[in-house]
């Protein structure tokens, strides 16, 4: 398959190199020229398609010079740089997709065009071609956007580029996207700006930090401007659910005060451990998915995935859905 990838940071780098590592001819294209010429001297290699992270690319010094002959173009670029993007795109006949952390935005922007939207759910705290990876989407929940008028041929198209790349694509409209991702992406970048807030003029704090700081704050390393892209892109949905995360840590300061604070605290945090513990699935078990927009539709909101595509699309769906429960 012939596909341009526009915006060469993190995740529109690896995913240049997966495809050409998979022996597509993939073309690049990227606004800062430094970013151009780094890309240009990394693509070398033989195209061998074996998925070693080998392979070649051109980079092209134009969007419509690396749009030019593509079946696929995925803007790999942030939500605000999209406008001008796609008024370079006018007149592109093939499909067209993108990586961007939100949906509906999107799909608004792209209205009266061959769209399907995705969101690879992976990523780094460095963000620059240099730390791009052939591999980064090995595993990955992959989001392919199934609206009404998303034509099912094109969505198959995408699903089986990148189940190819080792990613697990789940179905889900463009709301429903939203407001998973608000949950478990957005509002914990958030969170993780705010805890790492409490370092911030206490160094006895910082020099004793260690395996729950690290964690709880990885993503607070991501560019601002990312961050604040996503969540701002985001929104009506971060809003709509922030008040429940205050909710909580509300509930957890009034039982802090109570006379004996422990046993007061503990069963509030009873739930969140059963959750963690039981995240992700543990038994998830193999089935068949009709190529149909409502039984897939039915598989991502059961929390399952596709994995292959053929006649019968197969995937993994949580065996406690299956058992009603």
């Amino acid at each position: 398959m012939n596909v341009a990838v526009i915006g060469l940071g993190l995740i529109g780098g690896s995913l240049l190199r997966a495809l050409a590592a998979h022996g597509h001819d993939v073309t690049g294209y990227d606004i800062s020229p430094d970013t151009r010429e780094v890309a240009a001297g990394a693509g070398t290699g033989t195209g061998t398609g074996t998925g070693t992270g080998t392979g070649a690319w051109q980079v092209a010094d134009s969007i419509a010079a690396a749009a030019d002959g593509a079946d696929v173009v995925v803007l790999a670029v942030p939500l605000p740089a999209l406008p001008p993007v796609l008024r370079e795109l006018d007149g592109f006949p093939g499909l067209i997709t993108d990586v961007t952390s939100v949906k509906v935005p999107v799909r608004d922007l792209l209205d009266n065009r061959r769209y399907v939207g995705g969101h690879p759910m992976a990523g780094k705290a460095e963000s620059s071609f240099r730390a791009s990876d052939p591999h980064l989407f090995d595993g990955c929940a992959w989001v392919l956007c199934l609206e009404p008028e998303t034509p099912l041929e094109d969505w198959v198209r995408l699903a089986g580029l990148c189940t190819a790349l080792g990613a697990r694509v789940v179905p889900a409209t463009a709301a429903e996207h939203d407001e998973a991702v608000a949950r478990i992406s957005h509002i914990p970048h958030l969170l993780a700006a705010a805890l790492t807030n409490l370092i911030d003029g206490h160094p006895l704090a910082g020099a004793l930090a260690a395996g729950s700081f690290r964690d709880g704050t990885r993503v607070a390393a991501t560019r601002a401007e990312l961050i604040a892209a996503m969540c701002g892109g985001n929104a009506p949905a971060v809003r709509g659910i922030l008040p429940d995360v205050l909710a909580d840590l509300e509930a957890y300061a009034g039982r802090l005060a109570e006379p004996d604070p422990v046993e007061a605290l503990t069963p509030l945090l009873r739930r969140p451990g059963e959750l963690r513990r039981g995240w992700p699935a543990a038994a998830v078990v193999p089935v068949e998915v009709e190529c149909d927009r409502e039984a897939l539709l039915a598989l991502g909101r059961a929390g399952g995935w596709v994995t292959a595509i053929g006649p019968k699309l197969s995937g993994m769906r949580p065996e406690s859905d299956l058992n009603g429960s």
